[in-house]
């Protein structure tokens, strides 16, 4: 169909915004509030097409909207994409206010930033791999120029030249297998690859491979993830929420999608999603362990989360079943919510002890020290994601992995059981670097920056605490979720032609 339906608005908006933004702050002298509250008004109206879009997904079906030869279609996997980007990227520009409030060039940001949202939305609904590579491409774009925002720090130059160099590789890679893709099938779209594709075809197994390694590494797959704590660390604290929580997640759908094209051609794809998840649990953990600034603590700890996500996914995909990718796609909603959490509340922190005086230095796990006495809603916002995402009950990090690990033992193949206590026993081992965090904050004696720390502006206690009563509601009610992650599984396993 050619009309213009309300999931079409749901990308449409914020990409048409974002020149607003970025002209509405460089026409005013109030540049910066302008901006703002125009990217804010941009991301509160595009909450309607959502909502419009999600009640015509319920009632008819994946809604499909054609261009030519370009057709978008929101499926069940894309609206979960969407409500993650779109609700996370809404508590961003407002915790963004008093966080960037002296920085030059704010119009830029958020322009950037509300376009970035309107890509993802996009890439989650692309249908056909060349087209799911523009968007790939328009959401690393948008992505460095977030992280390398303080460009004038050599620091955070160089973490955006590293993110802008690795991705540029992935995306040729990517580019190269969608070539061996159309030389072999004759077309693009992934439902009609997957009916063309044979299993014995050396090439397009040679493609799926291409794809695994260009798209993982916006996934940072291990050991394609170095350009993660570099990019986490440097960039504003608004955007490393961001990314944990919603860029390397869009980037784990790309690769999803295309390799749900290539399902016939090879039936071990969920062994080697398995195999990449073990990986990155154990890597993501033991990196995190060594680290003493807070930030590229979490960045770290984000490889591990990818790793649980891979594993309910490859699950699904090995046995067949709903339970795994339910757990998985619960596992990177949570995800969002609670490195969201962790990242602002340890930006507030950061702001607060740090940024509000002019110095940019890194907010190291000392500084920590006592800051539950005078910043309370920001050190309790933090420990509540720090615990969740160690998995400790009744948080929401607890109730997803669980539905991982019980659709693990629910497959009753050994080598998955014992995996599923591996990935166990690596959240137990999280709890070492993730404790020490919640030890600091509630020492009796304060660190020497947090005595002479100016005060949190209010308004960046908002987001923290929004994020952090939803950990602990989704935690004790995980059914407050199951209307997006119940059909997104199903569409995923429909996708893979299960």
């Amino acid at each position: 169909m050619n009309d213009l339906t309300a999931f079409t608005w749901m990308i449409l908006l914020p990409l048409l915004a974002a020149p607003v933004i970025y002209l509405s702050g460089r026409l005013t002298k109030e540049q910066a509030g302008v901006a703002r509250w125009v990217a804010l008004l941009a991301l509160v109206l595009t909450w309607i097409p959502f909502a419009l879009a999600a009640s015509d997904l319920s009632a008819d079906g994946p809604q499909t909207y054609t261009l030519g030869q370009v057709a978008l279609r929101l499926d069940d996997l894309g609206l979960l994409l969407a409500a993650l980007s779109l609700g996370l990227g809404t508590l961003v520009v407002l915790y963004s206010g008093p966080y960037m409030a002296a920085e030059s060039g704010q119009e830029k940001y958020y322009a950037t930033l509300v376009a970035n949202i309107g890509v993802v939305i996009g890439l989650g609904c692309a249908t056909d791999l060349f087209n799911l590579w523009v968007w790939f491409e328009a959401l690393a774009v948008s992505t460095y120029l977030l992280v390398a925002f303080y460009h004038e720090q050599p620091t955070s130059l160089e973490a955006g030249i590293k993110y802008l160099v690795q991705s540029a590789v992935g995306s040729a890679l990517v580019l190269l297998g969608i070539a061996l893709v159309l030389g072999q099938t004759g077309t693009l779209n992934l439902v009609e690859i997957r009916e063309a594709a044979g299993a014995d075809s050396a090439i397009l197994l040679a493609a799926g491979a291409l794809f695994t390694i260009g798209f993982g590494v916006k996934v940072a797959l291990v050991p394609m993830h170095t350009w993660l704590p570099d990019a986490h660390s440097q960039a504003p604290s608004g955007i490393s929420a961001m990314l944990s929580g919603v860029v390397i997640e869009a980037g784990l759908i790309a690769l999803l999608r295309a390799l749900s094209a290539l399902a016939r051609v090879e039936a071990s794809w969920g062994e080697l999603l398995m195999a990449f998840g073990a990986i990155n649990m154990l890597v993501g953990n033991l990196m995190a362990l060594r680290q003493t600034q807070v930030k590229r603590l979490l960045a770290y700890s984000s490889l591990s989360h990818i790793g649980y996500m891979l594993l309910g996914l490859g699950i699904a995909l090995y046995s067949k079943e709903l339970a795994g990718a339910q757990g998985s796609l619960f596992h990177m909603l949570n995800h969002g919510l609670m490195k969201g959490l962790a990242f602002l509340a340890a930006g507030g922190l950061l702001y607060a002890l740090h940024t509000s005086m002019g110095d940019h230095s890194p907010l190291t796990i000392g500084d920590l020290a006592g800051a539950a006495q005078r910043y309370p809603l920001a050190a309790l916002g933090l420990s509540i994601a720090v615990l969740g995402l160690g998995g400790l009950p009744p948080l929401a990090g607890f109730m997803s992995k669980w539905q991982i690990f019980v659709a693990g033992f629910e497959t009753r193949e050994g080598w998955i059981e014992a995996l599923v206590v591996f990935a166990a026993l690596n959240s137990v081992l999280s709890l070492g670097y993730y404790a020490p965090l919640v030890n600091a904050v509630y020492r009796q004696k304060p660190s020497e920056a947090v005595q002479k720390g100016q005060p949190m502006p209010a308004l960046m206690n908002v987001p923290v605490v929004l994020l952090a009563v939803a950990v602990v509601a989704v935690g004790v009610w995980p059914a407050l979720l199951r209307w997006l992650t119940g059909p997104a599984g199903e569409a995923l396993l429909a996708a893979f032609g299960f």
